[in-house]
C-alpha cells in the first residue's frame, strides 16, 4: 500500500472511529477538550507509524489502545490522577494499587452510552446553534476544522474559534458527561435532533455558495441519525428524522443536472432515485409511527416525503394526503415556513388560486421578510394562473434574496421565461 493510500485509509478510519475514542476519553477525563487532544495524539501516532508498519487489521482498536495509553500517562502525571484516585475510592489507595487496569477497562465499557453522552454534550443548549453544529461535526463527524469551514462557507478561523469557545463554555458550565434522564431527556433530545437536521439541510439545500447540494453533509447527518437510532431505539422521533433524511437523500442523484444545475422535484427523473434508501426510509417511518409512537414533527415530514417516494410519476402524487399531513404539522409546528409549504401543497391539490390565497396572507409575516422562497412560491403560483408579469417580478425578487448561485440562476431563468410569455401574450 502506497503512502497516499495509507493516508486515505487513516482519514477513513478516523471519520468512523474518532467519535468512539473521544467519547470514551471524555468519560474518563471529564473534559471534551482534553479528550479530543488525546485522540488527536493517537491520530498523529497513526500518521507516523502506519505508513511504515501498514494499516493494522483492526485500526479502530489500535487508535483506542494508543489513546488509552496516552490517557493513562496524562492521568499519572497530572492533577487528573488525584481526581481519579478519589473517584476510585480510598480502598484502592489503601491497597496502593495502580488505577491503570481500571482506567483501561473504563474505555472499553459502554461504548454506546459514551457515544450517546457525547451527542448530548456537543448539542447542549448552553451552546449556540452554530457552536453545537461545529462541535458535533468536529467530535462526532470526524471532520477537520477546514472541512467544516468549507461546508458552511465561513473562514476557518471562525470555525476554530467556535469550537474552542464551545469547549470552554462546556467546561465553565460544568456540563456533565451523561445521558439526561426523565423529563430532561425529551428537551435535550430535541436539541440533538435539531443539530443533526440542520447539518442535513445545509447539505440538501445549501444556503449559499456555488453548489446546489453538499452531499457529504447529508451523509454525515444521516450517519449520525442512524447511530442515534441504534442508541435510543425506543424514541419515535429519532426514527422519524432518519426516515425523513433517508427519503430526501434518495432524490439526491436526480436533484442536480450534468452541469450542477438544480432540478426541481416535479421535473426529476424518478428512475434515478435511490430505491434502497427509499425502502430504508419507509422502514424507519414504520418504526416511528408504530403503536405507541404516533406522528411527531419529523415523522410527519417523513410521511410527506414518503408520498413523493411512493409516486412513480408526479401525477400520481397524493397531494390531498400531503395537505392533510401539513395540517397536522401546522398544529405541532405553527410556523410561517410550514404554512408556506402547506400553500404549495394546496396549490397542487386544489389549484394555484387556493395556494395563492394562503401565500398572500403570509406576505406581511416578519419571519418571512427576506426569505427568498416566499416570492419564489408566489411567482410559481402566479405563473400557473397566467399572471406572467407579476410572476416575473416575484421570481426576480426571489433571485435577489437568495445567496445560492445555482438557485439564483434558476430563478432568473424563470423570471425571463415569464417575461417572455408576458410580452408575447402566451397563455
Amino acid at each position: 500500500m502506497t503512502a497516499p493510500d495509507v493516508h486515505r485509509a487513516i482519514e477513513a478510519v478516523w471519520r468512523i472511529e474518532s467519535a468512539k475514542v473521544i467519547a470514551g476519553l471524555t468519560r474518563l477525563t471529564g473534559d471534551v477538550g482534553t479528550a479530543e487532544d488525546l485522540a488527536q495524539d493517537a491520530l498523529v501516532a497513526a500518521l507516523d507509524r502506519w505508513p511504515e508498519s501498514g494499516v493494522p487489521d483492526n485500526p479502530g482498536a489500535w487508535l483506542m489502545a494508543t489513546a488509552k495509553h496516552r490517557a493513562i500517562d496524562v492521568l499519572r502525571r497530572g492533577k487528573l490522577l488525584e481526581r481519579k484516585h478519589v473517584e476510585l475510592g480510598h480502598e484502592l489507595e489503601a491497597r496502593q494499587e495502580s488505577p491503570e487496569g481500571e482506567l483501561a477497562a473504563a474505555l472499553d465499557d459502554h461504548v454506546g452510552d459514551d457515544l450517546l453522552s457525547l451527542m448530548f454534550t456537543t448539542c447542549h443548549p448552553v451552546l449556540s446553534t452554530e457552536a453545537r453544529t461545529a462541535l458535533t461535526l468536529r467530535l462526532l463527524g470526524g471532520l477537520t476544522t477546514d472541512e467544516i469551514a468549507r461546508a458552511f462557507l465561513v473562514p476557518k478561523a471562525t470555525i476554530a474559534q467556535r469550537i474552542v469557545r464551545a469547549k470552554r463554555t462546556l467546561a465553565a458550565a460544568r456540563v456533565p458527561f451523561e445521558v439526561p434522564r426523565g423529563a430532561d431527556l425529551a428537551a435535550r433530545l430535541s436539541s440533538v435532533l435539531e443539530v443533526i437536521y440542520l447539518i442535513f439541510n445545509e447539505g440538501y439545500a445549501a444556503t449559499a455558495g456555488d453548489d446546489w447540494m453538499r452531499p457529504a453533509l447529508c451523509e454525515d447527518a444521516l450517519r449520525l441519525g442512524r447511530i442515534l437510532a441504534e442508541l435510543v431505539p425506543h424514541e419515535p422521533e429519532v426514527h422519524g428524522l432518519v426516515a425523513l433524511m433517508s427519503l430526501q437523500t434518495s432524490r439526491a442523484g436526480a436533484r442536480v443536472g450534468p452541469s450542477g444545475e438544480p432540478i426541481l422535484l416535479l421535473d426529476q427523473d424518478r428512475s434515478r432515485w435511490d430505491h434502497l434508501l427509499i425502502r430504508r426510509g419507509l422502514a424507519a417511518l414504520e418504526r416511528a409511527v408504530a403503536p405507541g409512537g404516533g406522528y411527531g414533527p419529523y415523522a410527519l415530514q417523513a410521511a410527506i416525503a414518503a408520498c413523493h417516494a411512493r409516486a412513480a410519476t408526479p401525477e400520481e402524487t397524493d397531494w390531498t394526503r400531503i395537505v392533510a399531513l401539513y395540517d397536522g404539522l401546522v398544529q405541532l409546528l405553527p410556523s410561517p415556513v410550514v404554512n408556506l409549504n402547506r400553500a404549495v401543497a394546496l396549490g397542487m391539490a386544489f389549484g394555484p388560486a387556493a395556494g395563492l390565497e394562503v401565500v398572500d396572507t403570509l406576505t406581511s409575516e416578519p419571519a418571512l421578510e427576506g426569505y427568498h422562497l416566499l416570492p419564489a412560491v408566489r411567482g410559481d403560483l402566479l405563473d400557473k394562473l397566467g399572471r406572467f408579469a407579476e410572476a416575473r417580478r416575484e421570481f426576480a425578487r426571489a433571485a435577489s434574496l437568495t445567496r445560492n448561485a445555482r438557485e439564483r440562476t434558476l430563478l432568473l431563468e424563470r423570471a425571463a421565461a415569464c417575461g417572455h410569455r408576458s410580452a408575447t401574450g402566451e397563455q
